[in-house]
C-alpha cells in the first residue's frame, strides 16, 4: 500500500470518527435541552467543524508529502 492510500484511509478513518462524536453530541443536546447551554448546538457545530476542516487542511499536506515520498521511493 502506497504512502498516499495509507493518508487517506487514515484520513477518512479520523473524520469518520469525528463526524461521529458531532453526531452524537448534536442528539445528546437535542435529547437533553434541560442539560445543556442555549447555544450548545452552535458551540458543537463551530468547534466540530472547525477540527474536522483542520484536520483535512493537515491531510492535503500530508498527502502531497506522501506522494512526493512515493516518487522518491520509485526513482530508487
Amino acid at each position: 500500500m502506497s504512502k498516499k492510500a495509507r493518508v487517506i484511509l487514515v484520513a477518512v478513518i479520523i473524520e469518520a470518527a469525528l463526524a461521529g462524536i458531532w453526531w452524537w453530541l448534536a442528539r445528546y443536546g437535542m435529547a437533553n435541552p434541560d442539560r445543556v447551554t442555549a447555544d450548545f448546538q452552535q458551540v458543537v457545530g463551530q468547534t466540530m467543524g472547525m477540527a474536522m476542516g483542520g484536520l483535512l487542511g493537515l491531510c492535503v499536506l500530508l498527502f502531497f508529502v506522501a506522494a512526493r515520498n512515493d516518487r522518491k521511493a520509485a526513482k530508487s
